[in-house]
């Protein structure tokens, strides 16, 4: 399996597309490392994958805060013996118009995506440099490169404009100690995000937007994640990826 013995660390594990990579990597024969701040859904959330609970180790916390990624790598090490790839995953989205945000609101952008991406990043760096080798894989927005006017949300695509930022200038840092940094640009995803938003019925119709038909599913990011972090993604660093059905393309 290609990932046999690798060490996955996954924010925002507990539900939607983290815990459709954490799936994924542990059918590729992974160890992962886990996190979420609800450590009641964190446990849910593994009884549902049917995995070998020894290869599953769980932190549960706010990612913004510098101990929580911290507690991960020393989890990692301890139990698996190191760090091989880590994915930033964790984040909010509320679209609402511009002036409705609150300061309160972008303080939690701000420290859920920014922080939590950068402090993670920080604290697997070190390990990852000690083994000359290593994987970052970013979880950004389609929003942060594409705005769309039917979907305002510029304090999400702010905190994920910083993402695409960190992943470029990481990726040319880190380049010389062999570790890669990507990130997925996801468009509208089926995942639990949107739940507290919009009926399902009203998701569906978002499928429009999506010049192939249809909106994402967690799948078609897990696969990407997989992809950029395995072997047959060794010479790719420093990109963001578009994985939108089309949208970033143009207008149709």
């Amino acid at each position: 399996m290609k990932f046999e013995n690798k060490v996955v660390l996954i924010t925002g594990a507990s539900s939607g597309i983290g815990f459709d990579c954490a799936r994924r990597f542990l059918d590729h024969g992974a160890n992962v490392v886990l996190n979420a701040r609800n450590e009641t859904k964190l446990k849910e959330a593994v009884k549902k994958m049917e995995a070998d609970e020894r290869r599953i180790a769980l932190v549960s916390g706010d990612i913004g805060e510098k101990s929580t990624g911290l507690r991960m790598v020393n989890t990692a090490i301890k139990k698996f013996g190191g760090v091989d790839v880590l994915v930033n995953n964790a984040g909010v989205f509320t679209p609402k118009p511009f002036v409705e945000y609150t300061e309160g609101d972008l303080d939690e952008y701000l420290r859920i995506v920014v922080k939590g991406t950068f402090l993670t990043s920080q604290a697997v760096v070190p390990v990852m440099k000690e083994r000359r080798e290593g994987v970052i894989v970013n979880i950004g927005s389609m929003w942060a490169i594409h705005a769309i006017a039917a979907t305002p949300c510029s304090a999400s695509s702010t905190a994920k404009g910083a993402v695409h930022a960190l992943t470029k200038n990481l990726a040319i840092e880190l380049a010389k100690d062999n570790i890669r940094v990507n990130c997925i640009a996801p468009a509208v995803v089926r995942t639990p995000l949107f739940d507290k938003l919009m009926s399902p019925e009203e998701v569906e119709q978002l499928s429009g937007l999506h010049p192939l038909g249809r909106i994402g599913e967690s799948s078609d990011i897990s696969e990407a994640a997989l992809y950029l972090a395995g072997e047959n993604g060794r010479w790719i660093t420093g990109q963001i990826i578009a994985i939108d059905g089309g949208v970033t393309a143009g207008n149709h």
